[in-house]
């Protein structure tokens, strides 16, 4: 089965606009994993608008589940992760006031810095994952770095799949047979929900990880937190 790694980022920005606690992104994270989820990812960002650096820290000993942070390796995020340990990073190319991931990384003109940001984190003993697209040579660029993993940029996926579905997954099962033939292992992630993610799961079934964050928590406002994390659950099942 694919596991579920709900991103929790959209609970911190309720938090944080007003300030407090409320809600408690640390409580959320621990129900996430007992309503079923088998991972939780946060992607904190240098301005801390949603995530905060110490909410990392905060989270770490009470995730039991996969603890995945996503984020650009700057060299305050590599201290970060380096420090907490994570089972896994995910490394996303995006620029310090990006509002959202919005595409993947070119392997090959950032080789030489994702070898030397990998092997670091590979010292530290945490699993890697690059953020990418659906072209080849950057898939088999992101084997080349030394990578475990790669996270296919699915926005487009989600944008085309109302129109036709089959059309719309096409280069995302082509790039998952690149990467399952460069040895790497496959994430995926970027406006995933309950209309889409069943039917990527059944075109591309060696997925390992998916990572779901704003589509679940805004349908968590209409059918609950835990009722919805079984209802993702229920699409990834074999």
């Amino acid at each position: 089965m694919t596991r579920l790694s709900v991103n929790i980022n959209k609970i911190a920005t309720l938090r944080n606009a007003r300030g407090g606690n409320i809600p408690d992104v640390q409580k959320v994270a621990v129900d996430c994993e007992q309503f079923g989820a088998q991972g939780i990812t946060v992607h904190p960002r240098p301005d801390e608008r949603h995530i905060r650096y110490r909410d990392v820290e905060l989270l770490k000993p009470l995730v039991t589940t996969e603890f995945n942070i996503e984020g650009y390796p700057s060299d305050s995020f590599i201290r970060l992760v380096t420090g907490v340990k994570p089972h896994q990073v995910t490394l996303v190319p995006d620029p310090p006031d990006a509002i959202t991931s919005s595409a993947g990384w070119d392997t090959l003109t950032n080789h030489d810095f994702l070898v030397e940001v990998i092997s670091e984190f590979h010292r530290h003993g945490i699993r890697t994952s690059i953020f990418v697209g659906t072209e080849p040579e950057f898939i088999r660029g992101a084997a080349k770095v030394g990578t475990d993993r790669v996270e296919l940029y699915t926005e487009p996926y989600a944008t085309n799949y109302p129109k036709d579905p089959a059309l719309a997954v096409k280069p995302f099962v082509e790039a998952a047979r690149v990467a399952r033939d460069a040895g790497l292992e496959l994430n995926a992630g970027h406006d995933l929900n309950l209309d889409n993610l069943r039917y990527m799961k059944e075109q591309i079934p060696w997925l390992k990880e998916v990572s779901i964050g704003h589509a679940l928590i805004a349908d968590a406002l209409y059918y609950g937190l835990q009722n919805t994390i079984q209802m993702y659950l229920r699409q990834l099942r074999d």
